[in-house]
């Protein structure tokens, strides 16, 4: 007869812990990663992902239970972005690089935080798991999208942006059973168990590097034009122009060649195929006191990127001389280092 009063006990406990509220603690971390977009380019568009971990923690309830978490990971503007978000900025030193930071892969839906008033899109997650005994836990990966797009103005340099402080928050509404399942908060911050928000609960960086280029070289001939006479009395001068892009602060070397002629270091324009020559030479300077040659350091022409299209002048000269008649002509290699 006791054995049945015990077993009627034993079932009436267990129906009316069924219904009572869960009493465990949730708690949810995110563990991050740093979103490095490596080297970027003025003319092209550069793109990366990096996932962060999102864990949730319940304790152990009774029998077998289960939890439900609605989280809201929030980014704000970075410390290169002072209070830029559309787009979002890193900096090195006084210098800036836009980018965005993306909760889809499509690039179109930019994460932002609650309460942000210019974009007030977190990531919000759904977790769902089981609570035995001793506990129970989930962990789900998240993707953060960046682009840095093209057509920007960069400067040489290593670029940084630290998410951290109010920048880096979470907000995650938890229900919990004791047995049986439950439902997902209606939002980040509303739910029957518990809700919590946390601060710098993140801290990562976003980094990208622009390195020293030059491109979209222009050349045009030197044309010394024609001589009637039949000696070259006096210096004939004419200019030409070498162009290119370069970055901002690249600095730059350009070199000239001794051409296709040259008797030792003097350059030499040819007759067709004969042996016939007339002598020339180019300079740096609108002096011609600067010889113009191949040796960094000691006479090419130097100079620092601007992001823009720049020209550089070519001074050359004949010296007097009586050549034979005819059409003469040098080819001459140009050298851009930087």
């Amino acid at each position: 007869m006791s054995t049945r009063w015990l077993l009627a006990l034993a079932m009436l406990v267990l129906y009316w812990g069924a219904t009572a509220p869960a009493r465990a603690d949730t708690t949810c971390t995110v563990q991050p990663t740093t979103l490095a977009f490596g080297p970027v380019t003025a003319t092209a568009v550069r793109d990366a992902t990096t996932t962060f971990n999102v864990t949730c923690n319940t304790g152990g309830l009774a029998v077998l239970g289960s939890a439900r978490v609605r989280l809201c990971i929030g980014i704000g503007d970075g410390s290169g972005g002072v209070g830029q978000y559309l787009p979002r900025r890193m900096s090195s030193g006084s210098n800036t690089l836009q980018y965005q930071i993306y909760r889809d892969s499509t690039r179109t839906q930019v994460w932002g935080a609650t309460g942000n008033a210019t974009v007030p899109n977190p990531l919000v997650v759904d977790l769902a798991y089981s609570v035995p005994l001793l506990g129970g836990s989930l962990t789900q990966q998240v993707t953060l999208y960046g682009r840095v797009p093209s057509g920007q103005s960069l400067t040489v340099g290593s670029y940084t942006s630290n998410f951290s402080g109010a920048a880096t928050t979470i907000q995650y509404a938890y229900n919990e059973s004791i047995i049986g399942d439950t439902t997902v908060p209606a939002s980040c911050t509303t739910a029957v168990t518990g809700a919590k928000t946390a601060s710098n609960a993140f801290p990562f960086s976003v980094t990208a590097s622009v390195a020293p280029q030059c491109s979209t070289y222009v050349t045009s001939d030197l044309d010394f034009g024609t001589v009637t006479a039949a000696t070259i009395a006096s210096n004939l001068d004419r200019t030409t122009t070498i162009g290119l892009t370069c970055t901002n602060q690249t600095a730059w070397n350009i070199g000239l060649n001794n051409g296709a002629n040259a008797n030792g270091s003097v350059r030499r324009m040819r007759l067709g195929s004969t042996t016939n020559y007339i002598s020339y030479e180019l300079y740096r300077d609108s002096g011609r006191a600067q010889r113009w040659g191949t040796t960094i350091g000691t006479d090419t022409q130097t100079g620092t990127g601007n992001g823009s299209a720049q020209s550089v002048t070519v001074y050359g000269r004949v010296p007097p001389q009586a050549p034979a008649a005819g059409s003469y002509s040098d080819t001459v290699t140009v050298t851009i280092t930087y």
